[in-house]
């Protein structure tokens, strides 16, 4: 179960487990830094993962994983039934006709 702690200052919501925890990290001379293990389990990132980083209107950063495209996979279901190029030039004109849509058959 994941529990949500509402962060009132910036308007959203952060975990707990990843408050807690000691999150600091610190700069190197070459500008990077490691991701504590507490967030990168967070984010489920792992070795050679790629991250992006915003900026929050309130100056905080934001580090979200960069997800392949193969995650949208499944996301959104198929239309009950294939759509020929006929129906869809006919809902077109009665569109344009201003008649109304007509029911489903399905």
């Amino acid at each position: 179960m994941v529990r949500l702690a509402f962060f009132s200052r910036a308007g959203y919501y952060i975990l707990p487990e990843v408050m807690e925890a000691p999150v600091q990290s610190a700069i190197t001379s070459k500008g990077q830094a490691t991701i504590p293990k507490a967030v990168r389990d967070h984010l489920k990132v792992k070795p050679g993962d790629r991250i992006k980083f915003f900026i929050d209107p309130y100056g905080g950063a934001v580090i979200l994983p960069v997800l392949p495209v193969a995650t949208l996979k499944g996301m959104v279901s198929p239309p009950p039934r294939p759509v020929s190029i006929e129906d869809m030039n006919e809902a077109i004109a009665a569109g344009a006709a201003g008649e109304p849509l007509p029911e489903d058959d399905s």
